[in-house]
C-alpha cells in the first residue's frame, strides 16, 4: 500500500466489529495502521443491536482529537429500538465529541426490520438530529426515493449531513445536494459494475466529496472479499482521483476539508 497524506475516513466502524461480533484487533491497532497509511481523520459510527458500539465509539472520540462519533440506529435494527433505546442514544448524541446523528435510513434489500418500523424510527432519529442540530448521516437501500421523501419532509435540509456509502445514480446525488448533504464514496466505487455511481462521481463538486472504508465492509478492489479496514481509504481516494482526473493528493485535501467542515470536533 502506497501511502496518501492527510486522506480522511468519514465512515467506518472499528468500535465493535460486524453485526456486534468482538474483532480479531483491537481498534487501536487497526486505527494506528491507517496513521502509518497516511489516514488523518476518522468518523466512527456506532450502530449495533444495542448501544454498545455507540459507547465505545464515543469512548474513541473523547480519546483521540481525530476521530469523532456519529451514533444512530441502523435499519437492519429498527425493531430493536424502544423508548429506552433512543433516550439512551439521544443522551449519547449530545456529546461534544459526537459529530452527527447515524447511521439510520432505510434498508428494503434485507428488510431485517419492518418497513413501518424502519420509517418510524428514521424520522424520528431525524427530528433528534434537528433539536441537537447535528448533522444526519444516512443509509439507503433499495430506498432512494422514499428515503429522499422523508427526508424532505422532516425538514432534514436545516442540517444537512452525509449519504453515506453512496449507491445511487446522478439523479439522486442533485437531490441529495440540494437537502444540503454531502456524498461519500466508498468502496463499491471501485467495483467494475459500478457505473452509475462512478458517473455520480464524477458529477458531485468538490466541496461536497468525501471519501470511506464502511469498514469492517466493501473492501474496495484489489482487495475486494478481505475484511476492510480504514487504512484501505487510501485505494478508494486514488480510485476517485482517476476517477475525477486530478491528483490522488487532491482528493486527501478534498476529503479532510469537507470532512471538517461538516464534523465538527474533528481536527485534521
Amino acid at each position: 500500500m502506497i501511502p496518501l497524506e492527510g486522506v480522511v475516513d468519514s465512515h467506518c466502524h472499528v468500535a465493535v466489529s460486524a453485526r456486534g461480533k468482538q474483532p480479531a484487533e483491537s481498534a487501536d491497532v487497526v486505527l494506528d495502521r491507517a496513521r502509518a497509511a497516511g489516514v488523518r481523520g476518522f468518523v466512527v459510527v456506532g450502530v449495533g443491536e444495542t448501544t454498545l458500539e455507540a459507547h465505545n465509539a464515543v469512548e474513541l472520540a473523547r480519546k483521540h482529537p481525530d476521530i469523532v462519533a456519529a451514533v444512530g440506529v441502523h435499519p437492519h435494527d429498527a425493531r430493536l429500538c424502544d423508548d429506552a433505546m433512543a433516550g439512551e442514544l439521544r443522551a449519547l448524541a449530545a456529546d461534544p465529541r459526537v459529530a452527527a446523528v447515524g447511521e439510520i435510513g432505510l434498508d428494503f434489500h434485507y428488510d431485517h426490520s419492518p418497513r413501518d418500523v424502519q420509517r418510524a424510527v428514521f424520522r424520528r432519529f431525524v427530528q433528534m438530529a434537528r433539536e441537537l442540530h447535528k448533522p444526519i448521516v444516512i443509509h439507503t437501500r433499495s430506498a432512494g426515493q422514499e428515503a429522499l421523501e422523508i427526508l424532505e419532509q422532516e425538514g432534514a435540509r436545516d442540517v444537512g449531513g452525509v449519504i453515506h456509502c453512496f449507491s445511487e445514480d446522478v439523479a439522486f446525488a442533485r437531490r441529495a445536494l440540494d437537502l444540503d448533504f454531502d456524498i461519500s464514496f466508498s468502496g463499491i466505487v471501485t467495483f467494475r459494475t459500478a457505473t452509475a455511481i462512478q458517473e455520480a462521481s464524477r458529477f458531485v463538486p468538490s466541496d461536497r466529496l468525501l471519501v470511506e472504508t464502511d469498514a469492517p465492509y466493501l473492501a474496495p478492489i484489489p482487495l475486494r472479499g478481505k475484511p476492510c479496514e480504514p487504512a484501505y481509504v487510501v485505494y478508494t481516494a486514488r480510485y476517485l482521483a482517476d476517477l475525477r482526473a486530478v491528483p490522488a493528493e487532491e482528493i486527501a485535501r478534498l476529503s479532510a476539508e469537507n470532512a471538517r467542515r461538516r464534523f465538527a470536533g474533528l481536527r485534521v
